[in-house]
């Protein structure tokens, strides 16, 4: 359960990131935000599987900081690629 919810924090993060260097991009803050964290949640779980061969909650007691590190990582990389992606689909469909 905290993997999910630390790539979509990180993935929120990412998207907020991506709205800010990528102007262009950009789809308001909540726009932003919401297509940050289901890129993070998404690109999150595919770069952990693509990464590593254990699963993502591996810890078995407590946290692990490694696995929240890296949960967060791909996440925010996840989300700030959807932004961007989605951003400029949605800046062209509308003109």
């Amino acid at each position: 359960m905290e993997a999910f919810i630390s790539q979509i924090i990180g993935g929120a993060i990412g998207g907020t990131a991506g709205g800010a260097v990528a102007k262009n991009s950009s789809m308001g803050s909540i726009g932003n935000l919401i297509a940050g964290a289901v890129g993070g949640l998404g690109g999150g779980m595919l770069l952990n599987n693509l990464i590593t061969s254990a699963p993502v909650d591996a810890a078995a007691s407590g946290v692990d900081m490694g696995s929240l590190v890296a949960n967060l990582a791909a996440g925010g990389l996840g989300g700030l690629v959807v932004q961007i992606v989605v951003g400029m689909i949605m800046k062209r469909v509308r003109g």
